[in-house]
């Protein structure tokens, strides 16, 4: 196919794909708002939340505009050209920029939507409950659902949109193809655009929610031995705005991120192939990306459940579905791109690919599954150990979260040792040497990112259900609706922890995507393929340094939830003490000062954290460039090892952290059914206590490293130039 064809099929797919989530988007806000108890609730949640994600991206856009001025100079003034550049330095600069801005432009745009839409569809789903649960799950989902394909959408609609308009700019004498070569090149910055959005969003969305929960929790359930969403508690509006400000509005613009920058890296490595596949090898993902968003809007779409069936099973399915209809599709991608009849065997190889790829993606379901889901073995453990005390759920929780890394760690090896082999058996030759090992990597990231629009639709459902059973408890509707809210509520937690798997086991496949991306425009700059020999004092150094950055961003992370929910805590605690109408019912309590506190905090912590992570990589490729010498390549070969050793320790402890985090929390939710007690039983008390302890490793500290781990490739990604 041409290239024009290709590209109108992606850029087709993802209008009609926005075109579908506005329709979803008007089908659900026709829904019942409820009553007016309902809808001041709801009213007081979409306050908070937009109040804090405009002072947010105010903070962020700051931020990102710094950056952009210090790629402009770097790239137009400060580095010496190279006859590799695909540009002269001033266009380069140009073109690296403004991707870098779009991308951060449209990470932010992806995040409010996903926060937009769930701050209204909670009270339509808490109306729905009303009525039937499958009203409700549906709500929820097709609410998600918004979210999700917009943001995938975009950031296809970046990627591919980038590439048309710069195609239409070849430089006088290049042919088309080696013109589409160098695009890729050039479009860098919007992956690091995106990505640096997407870990402040995440860190600081993380610190509000856990920050207000903590607070919540502690006092409340613990001290004051009320519900959970009692609305006697002064800091529940907080807890519920940062369900939307973590979970939609973080995660939103973090899968932006991983679809954006993966999706480029793929490209990249693309390039390499360009001789054997021309330019569908270039543009291969970004057909897979839009293909995967039609198999999404079907697999929403087919999610029923009757009264008395369980709400997952029918997630499960539509998960299925979506699945299914990606290989279908990933096969006749293919079939049609990657045949070139010089290497007839080669299709099926980089389809195999794809199959290990989307098969990955189910096994991180049923892993994080069998961690965090209390019918199975480690859940259990924890309630179980929770009859001794807090400091016993404490112990049992950690060693459930390290005993987590194992599977996942064993199932992203098979992955890419699988995926490489598959791709180099290929028969791809370039100047005789097999070449095809990294691209079908490439190709089994793209497979499991088939499946994100709905992935990202069941993780927004999480959010939304939590709020809607917030609404139904602070508005007092009978108990036979809030047992509905709670099913949906139940599966929502469990969806949240899948789609944290998802996106941590994509982080490592994409991670080594970018890296082995890294390496090649490192290659393509200096003639010679890189080693990275950790022998060397130097290498080994930076190595260190990538470790003990990961380390010290998640203690930032978690330090910041810990001091935001003191002052929420010594809050909750005042108004008890000097209101006692609030506990007896007769005055409602100040929910504003909590909301501020924590918006405070969140903004403020969130800065130091996030700006390590930027200027920790550069700091170490230009100190040891300097060290090395003109043409040693130390600078470059540091922030190799650097990132080699930051994205290992960074999957590890993402999956410790995400993993622990939520068998916690499923711990006390399994007490809270009756077992060792129940509610308000001590067992109670301590599960409460060890759920507070693994809040923020699940919503703040692990979900930012899957960001950190990619946002630290795309930086390299985008500034290796600048080491070498």
């Amino acid at each position: 196919m041409s290239q024009s064809t290709l590209l109108y099929i992606v850029l087709g797919a993802c209008v009609g794909a926005l075109l579908f989530a506005i329709w979803l988007a008007r089908w659900v806000l026709a829904r019942n708002t409820g009553t007016p108890e309902m809808r001041a609730i709801s009213d007081a949640i979409q306050e908070g939340a937009e109040a804090y994600l405009r002072r947010q991206n105010k903070t962020i856009a700051m931020l990102a505009v710094v950056v952009a001025i210090v790629l402009a100079v770097g790239y137009g003034v400060l580095r010496k050209a190279s006859p590799s550049d695909p540009l002269a330095a001033g266009p380069m600069a140009f073109y690296v920029t403004v991707s870098f801005l779009l991308g951060a432009l449209s990470s932010g745009i992806a995040g409010y939507m996903g926060m937009w839409v769930s701050i209204r569809t909670n009270i339509r789903v808490a109306a729905a409950a009303t009525e039937s649960l499958n009203g409700a799950l549906q709500t929820a989902l097709r609410g998600g659902a918004v979210s999700g394909l917009f943001t995938v959408s975009m950031s296809l609609l970046g990627v591919g949109g980038l590439f048309a308009a710069l195609s239409f700019f070849a430089p006088a004498g290049m042919d088309s193809l080696e013109w589409a070569s160098k695009i890729p090149f050039l479009i860098v910055g919007y992956g690091f655009g995106a990505s640096f959005v997407a870990l402040f969003a995440q860190l600081g969305g993380g610190i509000y929610t856990k920050a207000a929960d903590v607070g919540a929790d502690l006092v409340g359930k613990v001290e004051a031995g009320i519900p959970e969403d009692d609305p006697r508690n002064p800091a529940v509006i907080a807890d519920l705005v940062g369900d939307n400000v973590g979970d939609c509005a973080g995660r939103g613009a973090d899968l932006f991120e991983s679809t954006a920058a993966e999706n480029i890296g793929a490209m990249i490595l693309g390039v390499t192939l360009a001789k054997a596949f021309g330019v569908a090898g270039i543009l291969f993902p970004l057909v897979v990306g839009a293909l995967g968003l039609v198999a999404s809007i079907i697999g929403v779409m087919v999610v029923r459940t009757r009264e008395d069936a369980d709400p997952m099973d029918a997630l499960n399915r539509g998960f299925y579905v979506t699945a299914t209809l990606v290989a279908i599709a990933m096969f006749f991608a293919c079939k049609l791109l990657l045949n070139p009849a010089e290497f007839p065997n080669a299709w099926w190889h980089f389809y195999a690919c794809s199959l290990v790829g989307l098969a990955t993606s189910v096994a991180f379901v049923y892993i994080t599954q069998y961690y965090t889901e209390y019918r199975y073995r480690p859940v259990l453990s924890i309630a179980e150990a929770s009859q001794t005390g807090p400091a016993t759920n404490i112990i049992a929780g950690l060693s459930v979260g390290m005993e987590s890394t194992v599977m996942p760690v064993i199932t992203i090896a098979i992955a890419l040792v699988g995926s490489y082999m598959l791709g180099k058996a290929s028969g791809i030759t370039v100047n005789g040497e097999a070449v095809g090992g990294l691209y079908g990597t490439a190709v089994a990231t793209m497979g499991m990112l088939g499946t994100a629009g709905y992935i990202l639709a069941m993780d927004v459902f999480g959010p939304i259900t939590d709020n809607a059973g917030g609404i139904v408890e602070m508005s007092h509707q009978p108990a036979s609706i809030r047992d509905k809210t709670d099913r949906l509520d139940s599966v929502g937690n469990t969806t949240k922890a899948l789609t944290k798997g998802y996106a941590i086991g994509s982080a490592a496949l994409a991670a080594f995507l970018l890296f082995s991306a890294y390496l090649d425009e490192v290659k393509n700059y200096t003639g010679s393929t890189l080693t990275v020999d950790l022998s060397k004092p130097e290498v080994f150094v930076a190595a260190l340094l990538g470790g003990m950055l990961v380390f010290w961003f998640a203690s930032l992370a978690i330090r910041a939830v810990a001091k935001a929910a003191q002052s929420v805590i010594q809050e909750v605690r005042r108004q008890f003490k000097e209101r006692p109408g609030i506990m007896l019912g007769t005055e409602l309590p100040d929910y504003g000062t909590c909301v501020d506190i924590v918006t405070k905090g969140a903004l403020k912590a969130m800065v130091l954290p996030g700006a390590l992570v930027v200027i920790f990589p550069i700091v170490v490729g230009l100190l040891f460039k300097w060290l090395g010498g003109p043409n040693a390549h130390l600078g470059a070969e540091a922030v190799a090892g650097f990132l080699m050793i930051a994205t290992v320790v960074g999957v590890l402890m993402a999956i410790f952290l995400n993993n622990g985090g939520g068998a916690w929390d499923n711990a006390k939710k399994y007490i809270e059914t009756g077992v060792y007690g129940g509610k308000k039983s001590d067992a109670h008390k301590a599960a409460v206590v060890g759920d507070t302890v693994g809040d923020p490793f699940k919503d703040t500290a692990g979900p930012s490293l899957h960001v950190l781990i990619k946002l630290l490739s795309t930086i390299t990604l985008v500034l290796a130039p600048l080491f070498i």
